[in-house]
């Protein structure tokens, strides 16, 4: 990422989650926040309530649009042309911190040049956002002191994923929002403990505390701890291994995740799950992909193992035991060093507590944070360099960490897959309120199911009325990959052209539909845009439960607008 991303590491916040309320200005782009991070949405709505301005931009109506001063409707995969007419107005009015740029970034002259040519008007024919939006949020943004931007997978789930952040740290750098209290560039993590597993290294190019495995002097730091050599050369991410699962990857271990559901293009990965040598699942619950499992290790959930996890704003806090794993489940760690052990290898841990001492150890932005600290309070923010310091409540101050924040240029680049006279729509994926990432956990809760009990496809009324399509009707969803069969749900959430679809549905799976095709840096799937078709069922060809409309019906599923 962007030089100001590349110091922590991507995907930590700038900000702290408490600054949020604080905050005049929020920019909220690619994140259905208060589905998706509804605590967080929670701090959104207090700063709301003080008096502040929100924009979304985001391609569909979401419950935060209601709140906002602006919706930004832009067309999917279209954000570098807005970023990049934002920065445009921002530079051409005069709005940029002359004295932040100066004294803190390097590479200005290149944003400005390029930038120079995606004038708001040229960005209104290609993202159907109004130029004189543009010109609005861009002037507000540049010209509030507390201005943060926040984003989530609706920003880096596409080809050009980097570009975009890219794009959002450029506006953060040349308006010198950062380094300063409710003012940065805020990414809001996905998952539980997505930071922390970050942090501990689980990326094929760092090592523990975002120490790249290219770097000598790290390297040989963990080669001399663990006695063993290290490889300089990066892993695959984790798009190219599941593409090269059944062929240069002949085995798996699948930990804490359902791969059957939430990857892209899932038909090719079963298809290589299928001529794998050795599959070892460990998880909470049977899910789809124990389906492949040569071997299902039961592990513990949360409550029933000691640890810490890592939130969005790069807060270390401690998990307690509270009660004992059923039947055979054991904590992870406990799993991988008995199973170290069988494989010849010592690792000699007795507690959890020791494992995060040695990520401590070795970690400078980690290295005043153990377990006997946090048990102490709420839990500390890295970096945390040593045990005298408090924790870093905000990123950046007195400057930008790495030296000096890196601008990047980036141009225009359309999705990989877009419409045509054969697939005529844009099909985009996410997540909902009422389920959790592949729902292994919340399928199994009844209040959830209640609430939603199946897939469903939102669409546009004037697509549904042209394909004679009604709500709670089942229909066939097809792209190049894949068919899925699911109920419509006719709304102006979407824009006419797109239709939308959650990812938790094993017995309708979005992911047979999205594409693989990744970010060339990353290497993450565009999830948020490929080129679709849906057409109306058959009465004939449903079976008895697809007949029966009637639990869609739901305040949910119900025809409507923006929530």
């Amino acid at each position: 990422m962007a030089g100001l991303v590349t110091t922590f590491g991507a995907g930590a916040m700038t900000n702290s989650i408490r600054e949020i309320r604080d905050a005049d200005f929020l920019f909220v782009i690619g994140s259905n926040t208060s589905e998706a991070h509804p605590i967080i949405a929670m701090e959104m709505k207090q700063a709301l309530h003080r008096g502040a301005t929100m924009v979304v931009a985001d391609p569909r109506a979401i419950w935060m649009t209601n709140l906002a001063e602006k919706h930004l409707r832009l067309n999917p995969g279209t954000d570098v042309w807005l970023l990049n007419a934002m920065a445009h107005v921002i530079i051409e009015e005069g709005l940029t911190d002359e004295a932040f740029i100066r004294d803190n970034t390097e590479g200005f002259e290149a944003v400005k040049e390029t930038v120079a040519r995606y004038t708001p008007e040229e960005a209104e024919s290609v993202t159907g956002v109004p130029a004189e939006d543009i010109r609005w949020t861009a002037r507000r943004y540049a010209t509030t002191e507390r201005a943060g931007i926040y984003y989530t997978l609706g920003i880096t789930e596409h080809s050009h994923g980097t570009d975009n952040v890219y794009a959002l740290s450029n506006l953060v750098l040349m308006t010198g929002h950062l380094g300063k209290p409710s003012a940065g560039m805020n990414p809001l993590r996905g998952q539980n403990n997505v930071q922390g597993a970050n942090d501990a290294g689980a990326s094929p190019i760092f090592l523990p505390g975002y120490q790249r495995v290219d770097d000598p002097e790290a390297r040989a730091k963990y080669e001399e701890a663990w006695g063993v050599p290290l490889s300089p050369e990066p892993g695959l991410n984790l798009n190219e291994m599941m593409k090269k699962v059944g062929g240069q990857v002949k085995g798996l271990f699948v930990m804490g995740e359902d791969i059957v559901i939430s990857e892209p293009n899932v038909s090719r990965l079963e298809a290589g799950l299928n001529n794998v040598d050795f599959v070892v699942v460990q998880d909470l619950f049977l899910n789809e992909t124990c389906r492949f499992a040569d071997v299902i290790l039961p592990a513990a959930c949360f409550a029933e193992k000691e640890g810490t996890f890592t939130n969005s704003e790069r807060r270390v806090q401690r998990v307690r035991k509270a009660v004992e794993p059923p039947g055979q489940a054991r904590a992870d760690w406990e799993i991988l060093v008995d199973l170290a052990a069988r494989c010849g290898a010592d690792w000699g841990y007795t507690s959890a507590a020791e494992v995060y001492d040695e990520l401590a150890r070795f970690a400078p932005k980690f290295a005043g944070i153990s377990h006997a600290r946090i048990d102490e309070g709420i839990g500390l923010q890295w970096p945390c360099p040593d045990d005298e310091h408090p924790g870093t409540v905000y990123l950046h101050e007195g400057g930008v960490l790495r030296g000096r924040g890196a601008f990047q240029a980036v141009e225009f680049r359309p999705p990989i897959e877009m419409p045509d006279p054969e697939y005529p729509l844009v099909l985009s994926t996410g997540r909902t309120l009422y389920h959790y990432n592949a729902a292994t956990q919340t399928r199994r809760g009844l209040g959830a199911n209640a609430k939603q009990p199946a897939a469903f496809i939102e669409i546009h009324r004037r697509d549904a009325r042209a394909r004679g399509i009604e709500s709670g009707e089942m229909i066939e969803v097809s792209t190049r990959r894949g068919v899925v069969r699911c109920r419509a749900i006719v709304s102006r959430q979407v824009r006419p052209g797109s239709i939308w679809m959650p990812l938790h549905f094993p017995d309708a799976r979005a992911n047979l539909l999205t594409t693989d095709a990744g970010d060339p840096i990353t290497g993450t799937a565009e999830y948020k845009v490929c080129a679709a078709e849906v057409k109306k069922l058959d009465a004939a060809t449903l079976d008895e439960s697809e007949r029966e409309p009637a639990r869609f019906r739901g305040s949910y599923y119900a025809e409507r607008g923006p929530v």
